[in-house]
C-alpha cells in the first residue's frame, strides 16, 4: 500500500504475472490498482492500450515515444478506482493523488521515461506486456448497505466501507481511512495512515470512510 501525489506523469511501465514472476526467481507478480483521492480537472491515467499491437511493434514504439499516444489515457476523479492486472502497461499520469494497493513486489519494467536518465527494461518489459487491450473492468458490487467491492481479483481484494458501522476482520487486512473517524480496536486510526491488522474491530462513525485490503496470493 501507499499514496502516490503526481506533479508529472510517470513512466509507462508493466509488472509480471504471477508465472513470469516465478520463471524469474521472484516469489510473485504485480497486479495493482489505484483508488483516486484527488484529481485535478483533466488529470488522466493511462491503463493498457488503445488498440492491439505485437511486440515488435511495442519495441518500436517504446523506442521512438510513441507508446504514449497509443497509451488509453482515462479521465479520473475523486473516487474513481482503477485495476490494472499484472502485465497491462500502464502510467499515471500528472495532477492526481492515489491510494496504491499491489501485491508485495518491489518489481517495475520501464518501457520509456521521456527522455530521463532513468534505466529501462525493455526486453524484460516486453516479454511480460500484454498487448491486447485490456477486457473492460468490472463494476463495483455492494455487498451491503455499509460495503462496496471494489476489486475482486484472484490476488486481493478491496473494499470501502461507509459510516456508521461496526464491523470484524479475521487478518492480515490493510486498513487506510478516507476521513477521520475510523477505529480499529478502539484506537483512532490516522487520516493519511496504514495500518496492518491481524484481527480487529472496525468501527466508522457517521460520514467516515475506509479502503479495507486482503491478499489473496
Amino acid at each position: 500500500m501507499k499514496y502516490l501525489f503526481t506533479s508529472d506523469r510517470l513512466s509507462i511501465q508493466v509488472h509480471p504475472d504471477n508465472a513470469a514472476a516465478r520463471q524469474r526467481g521472484l516469489p510473485s507478480g504485480k497486479d495493482e490498482a489505484w483508488y483516486v483521492v484527488a484529481a485535478e480537472p483533466g488529470a488522466t491515467i493511462g491503463l493498457g492500450l488503445l488498440r492491439p499491437m505485437d511486440k515488435d511493434e511495442l519495441r518500436a514504439r517504446s523506442l521512438d515515444g510513441s507508446i504514449v499516444e497509443l497509451l488509453d489515457w482515462r479521465p479520473v476523479r475523486a473516487g474513481d478506482v482503477l485495476f490494472a492486472p499484472a502485465g497491462t502497461i500502464h502510467a499515471v499520469g500528472a495532477g492526481v493523488s492515489v491510494i496504491e494497493v499491489q501485491q508485495n513486489l518491489d518489481l517495475t519494467y520501464r518501457l520509456y521515461d521521456y527522455g530521463s536518465e532513468r534505466e529501462l527494461h525493455l526486453e524484460n518489459g516486453i516479454a511480460v506486456a500484454n498487448t491486447d487491450v485490456l477486457a473492460p473492468a468490472e463494476p463495483p458490487i455492494p455487498l451491503d448497505e455499509d460495503r462496496l467491492l471494489l476489486i475482486d481479483s484472484p490476488t486481493f481484494r478491496l473494499e470501502k466501507w461507509c459510516g456508521p458501522m461496526t464491523g470484524a476482520c479475521n487478518g492480515p487486512v490493510w486498513l487506510v481511512p478516507l476521513s477521520v473517524g475510523v477505529s480499529a480496536n478502539d484506537a483512532s486510526l490516522p487520516l493519511g495512515g496504514v495500518s496492518l491488522c491481524e484481527q480487529s474491530s472496525i468501527g466508522l462513525e457517521p460520514g467516515a470512510t475506509l479502503l479495507v485490503a486482503t491478499a489473496i496470493s
